[in-house]
């Protein structure tokens, strides 16, 4: 990476590297290398749990009256492959990634790898840092994000959020499938799957199709691996 590059990204992050073979290493993707252990692929690993604690800690402070299943569905939506994705777009930070041939299009730099990128910035930050300077980035990119965040709301999400997820990564729509109803009429149960292109996920039962459809889609979300594993019912 050139000094004029390494300049620009850090006017972006409002982040100045002692070690700028931290910084370059944050942006080479793995199709650009030989040898995957010098790609960005291990600090996307470390950002990631750095990412998560940053996260987990500011939401134990702002939200005291959550509880754990509370904090976790806000943290899944703000950690969301997702939702780094989106930072990482407006921050410009998929413009500086080196990539390998034939991993150019847009897709996926919308993408997993704009979230991957983000990650390993994250990662970068704190060991070029400390845990003070990543949890000053990761708050000041996420904070719009976690001042709206609301469990409620996060909980009713999960049929955008894979509606975006699959457009973006499947360029599909998720499609809903009625398997089973039970019970008499006046309280019903219903089953439902959801279908991304020829790939079915596992099915969820809701005392109403709406109930029904927003649990297919978590179940969905997490085979994805978008959102980590958490009942929906806690």
């Amino acid at each position: 990476m050139d000094e004029a590059t390494a300049q620009q990204i850090e006017r972006i992050i409002e982040y100045n590297f002692r070690d700028r073979e931290l910084l370059a290493q944050a942006f080479i993707h793995s199709s650009a290398v030989d040898n995957r252990l010098f790609s960005n692929e291990r600090l996307e690993f470390l950002g990631d749990s750095v990412l998560a604690l940053v996260v987990c800690q500011g939401l134990f402070e702002r939200f005291t009256g959550y509880l754990e299943g509370d904090l976790t569905k806000v943290k899944s939506m703000l950690v969301s492959r997702i939702t780094c994705a989106e930072i990482s777009k407006k921050l410009g930070l998929q413009n500086f990634l080196k990539l390998g041939k034939g991993m150019t299009s847009s897709k996926a730099l919308a993408g997993s790898l704009a979230a991957g990128v983000l990650e390993a910035l994250i990662a970068a930050i704190y060991l070029d840092g400390g845990m003070d300077n990543a949890r000053k980035f990761i708050l000041k990119v996420l904070g719009p994000a976690m001042e709206q965040a609301d469990a409620e709301h996060s909980q009713g999400n999960y049929k955008s959020l894979l509606q975006q997820y699959s457009q973006e990564n499947f360029d599909a729509t998720p499609v809903y499938i009625l398997i089973d109803e039970k019970g008499p009429d006046h309280n019903k149960c219903f089953e439902l799957e959801v279908a991304i292109a020829d790939r079915h996920f596992t099915s969820a039962w809701g005392t109403n199709k709406k109930e029904a459809e927003q649990k297919a889609a978590y179940n969905a979300l997490v085979e994805l691996g978008v959102i980590e594993n958490k009942s929906v019912d806690e």
